[in-house]
């Protein structure tokens, strides 16, 4: 059985939805009410898209209502945890966010928790019962797309060990590596650096985990034209795009993402709607 909390996001495919209802009380609480119109004696997967403390609340409370209601076998699937990009404290004050989101999905005591090409070890090593699905299958697609006459390009030493795995998974697609500079205090970014001599108008992908602002990947364009690359494409798991399309736009041909996070519509995008096997 499958509870997908949002509605415009259902992963899981040919499975038993159990209806609901949800609304948001006037002082600000997520509210929720459970059909008791199936058998609570199988196992039920919450879907949910978590981009706010209210999604998370809404999850909780769902979780809560299960139990209540006889359930006994719960899973969880999460594509982009929430705070994975703060798992390091920076500076004095901050706090390690995603272990904060980690304890309270632990608290849960869910059969399994799935979540989709995390940003680093850290959020799995966290997690309970966690299985991570890899963006190997993502970025097949848009290889398929594309073409397979393309370098990958690692925006930074995060994404190395990522990348080559998807290089490998894609029968050995050339790796180029680079990096980045960011002031952890201010958050500005400078020092973008390509790690090969010349690209001699070879098409390039790059591949991450996040597009915020798109910052990282419109100084790494500048640093790729200026090693003679061909045409440029992103692909992106979770697109946030908290900036728009219209610089991103200007810097590739084609932008490539999942609805990990949320729909998004402009013509220089493609995305893919996530589908697991259960």
């Amino acid at each position: 059985m499958i509870l997908n909390l949002d509605n415009n996001f259902k992963p899981f495919q040919n499975e038993n939805e159990i209806a609901f209802d949800s609304f948001t009380f006037h002082g600000g609480e997520p509210h929720i009410k459970i059909k008791a119109d199936f058998d609570i004696s199988l196992p039920v997967m919450i879907t949910h898209r978590i981009n706010s403390f209210n999604d998370l609340g809404l999850l909780c409370i769902a979780v809560d209502a299960l139990r209540r209601m006889g359930v006994k076998t719960i899973s969880a699937f999460i594509p982009y945890f929430p705070a994975a990009r703060q798992d390091r404290v920076m500076v004095m004050g901050e706090a390690l966010s995603v272990n904060v989101y980690a304890d309270i999905i632990n608290h849960l005591n869910l059969e399994k928790v799935y979540i989709f090409d995390p940003h680093s070890e850290v959020t799995p090593a966290l997690l309970n019962n966690v299985s991570v699905i890899s963006n190997h299958d993502f970025i097949k697609q848009v290889v398929t797309q594309i073409g397979t006459n393309i370098k990958l390009i690692s925006p930074d030493g995060g994404a190395l060990k990522k990348i080559y795995k998807v290089a490998e998974y894609l029968g050995g697609i050339e790796v180029v590596e680079a990096s980045k500079s960011r002031d952890v205090k201010t958050g500005k970014l400078t020092g973008f650096k390509v790690y090969h001599d010349y690209l001699e108008s070879s098409d390039c992908l790059i591949v991450d985990d996040i597009c915020d602002g798109g910052g990282t990947f419109i100084g790494l364009a500048e640093e790729l034209k200026k090693k003679n690359a061909g045409k440029l494409y992103l692909a992106v798991s979770h697109g946030i795009f908290s900036k728009g399309f219209d610089e991103l736009s200007q810097c590739f041909t084609q932008i490539f993402t999942t609805n990990s996070f949320k729909e998004h519509t402009n013509q220089s995008l493609t995305q893919f709607d996530l589908k697991i096997e259960n």
